[in-house]
């Protein structure tokens, strides 16, 4: 059996502030308030900025990500996001 990574060994990948583009389809899986379990949150593509860094079960940091469009503050691991380029 592999042992899991531990990212909080580690410095975040996002800094707050950063643009940053969903890469998956993310639902509600229970956490988010006020909505049904398995509702839609946001799509791959949406695009949002990081605007707070915690964690979740002493493991994984969890980027706190603003969608301006939905005006929507989502939980997204690291694999459901990638860094925007400004051009």
């Amino acid at each position: 059996m592999a042992l899991e990574e531990i990212e909080l060994d580690e410095r975040p990948v996002f800094e707050l502030d950063q643009k940053v583009r969903v890469t998956k389809l993310i639902r509600n899986d229970g956490t988010f308030p006020g909505l049904a379990t398995g509702t839609v949150l946001v799509e791959e593509g949406d695009v949002g900025y990081v605007c707070g860094i915690g964690t979740f079960l002493q493991k994984f940091y969890i980027y706190s990500v603003h969608f301006l469009t939905k005006n929507m503050i989502v939980g997204c691991r690291k694999h459901e996001i990638e860094l925007v380029e400004e051009s």
